[in-house]
């Protein structure tokens, strides 16, 4: 299988898998290795000690040793070294020699030598003997093509009557280091048996924690505009969890974006039908007369900016859906509420009221709000007559702060509470017979509220009439609640 590049597809199960292997391998390799140098180590270290120990014991001899026979020190070097090998036992792959010159030249022959399991011993090889006899170094190494030999040597000089000699520890470390290589071959196949069982448990583990990453790759596979409604199932709480409920939440604002989408064609197709067929109707009949003319032209401009006003408004609740639909800031209450006091003024001639207002900081758009708050005083206005009142304030509460439009209209029936909320719709009592607009002022008033993660509520006027309510969470500190009728 191959990408849309061309390059071959390799799923991250099995490069996952790839990895763990190489690592595993490295790593076991590495350890094995580190494991036959540290034994390769120890057996050097304990072959120098041995041939240390042997020569430092035969030295002692021959510098303080007394030959049993004479009660005297030892003067001829044969008694000597016959006398200490008879009392020594070699190890195995150790050999210990003694070799006497003659006439001060090679040796003639081994005095004694004692051997301890070797294949192919040192006192067998004359040329061997010899080399080491000849030499002026007190320790060395033979590499001999039966293997090596690690050697130190004593030597004993010759003196009036008697010929020089050696004495001799050799031994064969080619014992000790296959056994070395022994641990180093058994722990590379005890790594193999484990890398492969890693190499099994590794594929289903990966499976199981990729299986969500395989549901995000279908549900996507399988996404379309008409069916926005799959989701992941939610198991577990680690990364891979996450990253499902972060798909699932993608996959929520994706549907509301369609939805908003799909509602605001279907939204602008329906209440845009009817003033398109207004203005084609009274064109096509639009005769000579100019009265008549002049009253086309008039009805068909007030179709239009009905129109319009009705697009901006489905584009504002549009961008309701959008994350920078309000952008928040440090807000004194207190300021707004008389800002939208003032505005909401010269909306039209009633007894406005002052209620009250909260000397507080919020966080929140003070834009967006504004134009809710006038909304529902505009709201109000169209609900009552010259000289009824409207109140505007704000209050605290103990999580945050509400910011309310009363008026003393015919209020809202019961069954509407919730419906008027709605796009064009207007309840199915209206509250008084000014009312124009296409039914979208109080759902951009509920769109704004929720952006600031609120709402709005209506509730009754004491004495009649309706108060709408936004209920905001943002309150930072409340310094001090001013209740002042005005």
């Amino acid at each position: 299988m191959t990408a849309d590049s061309g390059r071959p597809w390799v799923s991250a199960r099995l490069r996952i898998l790839l990895w763990l292997i190489v690592v595993m391998a490295v790593a076991l390799t590495a350890v094995a290795a580190a494991t036959r140098s540290v034994l390769l180590r120890d057996v050097d270290h304990r072959i120098d000690n041995l041939l240390a120990q042997e020569a430092e014991e035969f030295a002692n001899l021959a510098r303080n040793g007394v030959d049993p026979l004479t009660g005297q020190r030892f003067t001829d070097p044969e008694p000597l070294l016959k006398l200490f090998l008879e009392r020594q036992y070699a190890d195995p792959d150790e050999e210990l020699l003694g070799l006497v010159g003659r006439d001060g030249q090679s040796p003639a022959r081994k005095m004694q030598f004692r051997e301890g399991r070797v294949d192919h011993p040192l006192a067998e090889d004359p040329r061997s003997l010899t080399t080491v006899f000849e030499s002026s170094k007190a320790t060395g190494t033979l590499h001999r093509r039966q293997g090596e030999v690690r050697w130190a040597k004593v030597e004993i000089g010759a003196s009036a009557g008697f010929p020089p000699a050696a004495f001799v520890v050799a031994f064969h470390p080619e014992g000790e280091q296959q056994k070395a290589g022994n641990v180093f071959t058994m722990l590379i196949a005890i790594s193999s048996v484990a890398l492969l069982m890693t190499t099994g448990i590794g594929w289903v583990v990966a499976g199981r924690i990729l299986r969500p990453v395989r549901l995000v790759r279908t549900t996507a596979a399988q996404l379309t505009e008409q069916d926005l409604t799959q989701r992941i199932p939610v198991q577990g709480r680690d990364d891979i969890a996450a990253l499902a409920e972060t798909f699932n939440a993608m996959l929520d604002r994706l549907e509301r974006a369609f939805a908003a989408q799909r509602e605001f064609v279907d939204d602008a197709g329906h209440e845009l039908r009817t003033p398109i067929t207004i203005v084609r109707g009274h064109l096509e009949l639009m005769g000579d007369d100019p009265a008549e003319r002049e009253e086309t032209v008039r009805i068909v401009m007030e179709e239009l900016e009905r129109m319009s006003r009705i697009v901006e408004d489905l584009l504002l609740l549009a961008k309701a859906e959008r994350p920078d639909f309000v952008s928040p800031e440090p807000v004194q209450l207190g300021e707004l509420t008389a800002d939208v006091f003032v505005k909401a003024r010269a909306l039209g001639d009633r007894d406005w009221k002052l209620a009250g207002t909260v000397d507080a900081e919020g966080y929140l758009d003070s834009q967006r709000i504004t134009q809710a708050m006038v909304q529902l005083a505009q709201n109000a206005v169209q609900h009552t007559v010259p000289g009824q009142r409207v109140s505007i304030g704000s209050r605290a509460r103990a999580d945050g702060i509400e910011l309310y439009v009363a008026d003393t209209g015919p209020g809202v029936q019961p069954q509407d509470h919730e419906v008027i909320f709605e796009r064009f719709r207007r309840g199915t009592a209206r509250r008084g017979s000014r009312a124009t607009g296409a039914g979208l002022g109080l759902a951009i008033v509920k769109a704004i509220a929720e952006g600031h993660g609120g709402r709005v509520e209506l509730r009754p006027t004491e004495g009649g009439g309706a108060t709408f309510v936004l209920v905001l969470h943002e309150l930072r500190e409340v310094k001090d609640l001013k209740e002042a009728v005005r």
